[in-house]
Formats: structure tokens, sequence, C-alpha cells
């Protein structure tokens, strides 16, 4: 038991912020055991937090396991990185997947990582690629360096900070290479990633932009190595992006 839980300073808010945090792309589903585990609270704690959680629609419990509950999901669509950015860029989105017959994604930047907030594929989904919901690492993704591209400084500084991890052999990982990166990235308008992330899947993205001129987002299309390439998806990525911009530039709540 941490000092914090012997001394009654943590908060209902915090024990059910650890127990959400608890959850992950890979960890959708736990048992009391693991949700005890990876919560770092205390057994009986976490069974009790839980069981508010479970009365107030925040988790949900089929069989021996919890989930993240339908009342967050519901909540969830209240975001404005949800709703304005979301029906600003789905038209969008859509004609870009039925331009290139590739899954499309729509990512903004979260600390140093990518939240993963839409996805269009079709009917061969490829089971290595994230989720809605997901965050990507934002130093070798496509959609992380198209957002990074126009951030300031000290944004970049933090994601080199964070640690460029070799996730594949083709990932780059020192700061000057992703610098020399990313300075590139605004003149050809589209930021690329072959192989960084996943061996034989490449990725396309280009940047979003808000009605102060400043990076929100980025668009991409993913997908096979051989057939995701700048050269042939690219003019498809930016036209869908400029529109998306323009869009959530005016959107009816600003």
């Amino acid at each position: 038991m941490s000092p914090a839980e012997r001394d009654g300073s943590v908060g209902g808010l915090e024990r059910a912020a650890a127990i959400l945090g608890a959850f992950d792309e890979q960890h959708r589903e736990l048992t009391l055991a693991a949700l005890v585990t990876r919560s770092g609270l205390p057994r009986s704690t976490t069974h009790r937090t839980a069981d508010k959680m479970l009365k107030l629609g925040w988790l949900d419990k089929p069989a021996e396991r919890y989930r993240i509950g339908n009342r967050l999901f519901e909540l969830s669509g209240l975001a404005p990185v949800r709703h304005e950015l979301r029906e600003s860029a789905l038209p969008y989105l859509q004609d870009l997947f039925h331009a290139t017959r590739t899954t499309v994604q729509l990512g903004v930047l979260h600390g140093v990582q990518v939240l993963l907030v839409e996805k269009i594929t079709g009917h061969r989904p490829m089971p290595m690629l994230s989720q809605v919901g997901a965050l990507l690492p934002a130093y070798c993704s496509a959609l992380g360096r198209a957002i990074l591209a126009h951030s300031d400084e000290a944004t970049v500084q933090a994601v080199i900070d964070g640690g460029l991890e070799r996730r594949t052999p083709r990932t780059i990982t020192t700061a000057t290479a992703l610098r020399r990166e990313l300075a590139a990235i605004p003149d050809r308008g589209l930021a690329v990633e072959r192989e960084e992330g996943n061996i034989g899947i490449s990725c396309v993205a280009a940047p979003i932009f808000g009605p102060l001129g400043g990076v929100v987002a980025a668009v991409s299309v993913t997908g096979p190595a051989a057939l995701v390439r700048a050269d042939r998806a690219g003019p498809a990525v930016r036209l869908a992006a400029a529109a998306a911009s323009r869009a959530y530039s005016s959107f009816p709540s600003r």
C-alpha cells in the first residue's frame, strides 16, 4: 500500500482514474487480480471502487472480467476532439478511403503519443493496426510526424525526451535523424513512415490545421508497404487534409 493510500489522501477520483488507466489496447478486459496489479491499488480498494464504477456505468463486467462501460463511450462523443474534429473531417476521410481503398486514420497529439480518433477500413482489416482510442508513438508514425513538423520546439523536444525506441530495423531512433525528417515535411506537405512501426506496413499523412493556423490533427492512409507510397497516395491525402482543415475551421460551434 502506498503512503498516500495509507493516509487516506488518495481520493475517489484518483482511485477511479487508476482503475481506468489499467485498461489499454492490449488489456481491454481484466480480472480483479489483473486490475489490482495494473492499477497499483490494494485489492479491497480496487474491488470497492470498481463496484461503484459498475453502478455508475463506467465499467461493465460480463462474466468475471471488467471492461470499460458504455457510459464512458457515450460521454467520449461529447469531447471536442471526437465531436467537432471528427464531424468536420469524416466526410473527407470517407472520400479518401474511396479514392485509395486503403485504411484511413485520423489522429491528434496526446502528450508524446498520437491518439487515434477515427479509422475507416475495408472488409479486410489488418490486425496489426491499432483501433480507435489507441495511442501510437508520435516519433515513428506518419500521423505523429505530420503534427510534430508543425509543432513548437518544446513539443518536439518532449517527444525526443520520451525516448525513440527501435520498433523495427527501419525505425528512426536518433534526435538528429528525426529532426531532419520533420524539417522536410512542410515543403512536401506529407509525412511518410515506411515499415518503422510494423514490418511490411507503411503510412502517408498530412496535417490538419485549425482556425488560427495551428496544427490540430493529421489524416493518413496506412497499408502494405508495396502499395502505400507517397507518389501514389500523397495527392489524395493532401487534398483530404486541406478539405478537413477548411471544414474544421468553419465548424458551426466556432
